[in-house]
């Protein structure tokens, strides 16, 4: 079975900012789209927050195994509604992935249970520190890898992450705990840093290649999608360990 990705956008910059519309022309959702579309285990749709329930409806969220978001500038549009849902689905088991500024979306604050606030600032050289080459998301991943992304410094108010698999060094002197795994419930998240609109991260292959493998580790497993069928077909609630 193909793994269902839904990927989430705010999609506002690139239509009000000519040189990020020149980066994206289809939005940073559609060219996620397009480097995933080598992946013969996935299915791809595309979510924007100018559709109705912010294009996550209920049917939507049930038919996807793993939900990336990228936001940014529209946090607070995001209905309280839609946050619930997402909430709800990544403790059933649906996977999670955060990008970028999505440290600051509402979902991620309400799953993690943190502000995810940071120090942030200028556009700079970046290197992005490989702490776990073991884990299924580095697998591929040289020792370290450079980008060119806007800085996010510590502190960075979350929760200890489960795993930190990449740290990253800014040339101004900050460093970011910024590829960090959380388990909530039956779902797995995990939150990645660049991405930012203006750059050129996301057409970097490492950063490609990590988000797919990161796609791979957040699916949810098995007996997680069993479970979860059960809680929808039964209409009650499973008491979740968080």
């Amino acid at each position: 079975m193909k793994i269902r990705v839904t990927i989430w956008n705010e999609f506002l910059h690139e239509q009000r900012a000519p040189e990020v519309k020149a980066l994206y022309p289809s939005g940073i959702h559609g060219y996620l789209q397009s480097v995933l579309a080598d992946c013969p285990d996935m299915e791809v749709r595309l979510a924007d927050l100018s559709e109705p329930d912010c294009g996550l409806p209920e049917e939507v969220l049930a038919a996807t195994d793993v939900l990336l978001w990228w936001g940014h500038m529209a946090h607070q549009q995001v209905s309280d509604t839609v946050v619930e849902r997402v909430r709800a689905r990544v403790l059933a088991g649906m996977g999670f992935l955060p990008l970028h500024s999505a440290h600051h979306s509402k979902p991620f604050r309400q799953i993690v249970g943190a502000t995810g606030n940071l120090r942030w600032g200028r556009e700079q050289r970046a290197i992005v520190w490989n702490l776990m080459p073991s884990h299924p998301i580095a697998a591929g991943i040289p020792s370290h890898f450079e980008l060119f992304e806007e800085m996010y410094g510590e502190p960075f108010f979350i929760p200890p992450p489960d795993e930190l698999i990449f740290a990253t060094w800014f040339e101004d002197g900050n460093l970011l705990r910024g590829g960090a795994t959380f388990r909530r419930g039956l779902g797995r998240i995990f939150y990645f840093h660049p991405g930012h609109e203006s750059c050129r991260s996301f057409f970097d292959p490492h950063v490609q290649q990590i988000i797919k493998n990161g796609i791979r580790w957040a699916a949810p497993t098995r007996m997680g999608a069993d479970i979860q069928d059960l809680c929808i077909h039964q209409k009650t609630p499973v008491v979740q360990n968080q």
